[in-house]
């Protein structure tokens, strides 16, 4: 079998086992630019992935992500019998650590808030109203933006605080719990968001442009982008640019820190959290334990009470 028949094939292998492989099918087909898919698995040489891999520029994630990818479809084609030999290097060098995630204040997001009348008044078709509903359930339910994005009428149930979350990164489903702020600013938009078109009935989507349309990934990004400058939100050196994903990452570490303020027993809270927010481990969570100053501080308050011989739990 050519290279490019086993790439193509390890790509529906990928896919029938749930994953949706769309960053992984982008790197291998990449990879064939520079190769002959026409040759056969074990004819593509060392020196061809090396230069694949390592790229043009400075050391980066990147690389790892291509060997990563490139090692999982070796260890496919020879399982297969489709190649015989390893081609990648076995001295890769350790990538860099990657920059840590936005989290912005409570004082960033009441501005944020407060800058949406002003910055309607430039917006196109996504409205202040909707803007708002969509940063504030970001931030008070932790969701993904592609999540809050794809929810549709029939999945905010306000009688019972309940948002369903269907098929999210993992392809999976799961229950998320509104608290009652949440909900209130859920239902003002829902009698809003009804007398605007419905093309699917119950079906259509949750949050909307004004003409019932769903709301496009690339408008929002956009439309966030411009408000967040306008009300002088620039991000920090080191970090990774503050954007809509950053309220769910916001929802995350503040949850955390008010545990800690609360004398919570935090260990035994993540795995709920890690749940909430539909993570595939554990580990994804953990990462919030040391995201800000703020939450350090709380952090080691505790270790030093502990210390003290005070409570800990």
């Amino acid at each position: 079998m050519n290279v490019r028949d086993a790439i193509e094939q390890y790509i529906l292998w990928r896919q029938s086992l749930g994953a949706k492989f769309v960053a992984g099918s982008s790197v291998l087909r990449h990879f064939l630019r520079g190769v002959d898919g026409n040759i056969g698995c074990d004819k593509v040489t060392p020196e061809q992935v090396r230069a694949f891999i390592a790229g043009a520029g400075p050391l980066t994630r990147t690389r790892a992500h291509k060997y990563s990818v490139l090692a999982g479809f070796y260890r496919y084609a020879i399982s297969r019998g489709y190649a015989t030999r390893w081609p990648l290097p076995d001295n890769e060098p350790k990538p860099p650590r990657s920059a840590p995630p936005y989290v912005y204040s409570r004082e960033e997001l009441r501005r944020l808030l407060d800058g949406l009348e002003r910055h309607a008044r430039r917006a196109l078709q996504i409205d202040a109203d909707t803007m708002r509903t969509l940063i504030l359930l970001l931030y008070g339910a932790g969701l993904r933006a592609g999540e809050a994005r794809r929810l549709t009428l029939a999945d905010v149930d306000l009688r019972e605080s309940l948002l369903t979350v269907r098929l999210s990164k993992f392809f999976k489903t799961r229950l998320v719990p509104a608290g009652p702020q949440l909900v209130g600013v859920l239902a003002a938009y829902a009698g809003r968001r009804a007398r605007r078109p419905l093309p699917e009935g119950r079906n259509s989507t949750f949050l909307a442009n004004r003409d019932g349309t769903p709301l496009v990934r690339g408008s929002v990004d956009q439309s966030f982008a411009l408000l967040r400058r306008r009300v002088g939100i620039h991000g920090v050196e080191g970090c990774l640019l503050p954007g809509l994903h950053s309220l769910r990452h916001s929802f995350a570490v503040h949850r955390v820190t008010a545990w800690y303020r609360e004398g919570a027993d935090v260990q035994r809270l993540l795995p709920v959290l890690s749940t909430y927010l539909g993570h595939a481990r554990l580990s994804d969570t953990q990462v919030y334990l040391s995201m800000t100053p703020e939450l350090l501080q709380e952090a080691s308050l505790r270790l030093e009470r502990y210390a003290q011989g005070g409570n800990h739990a």
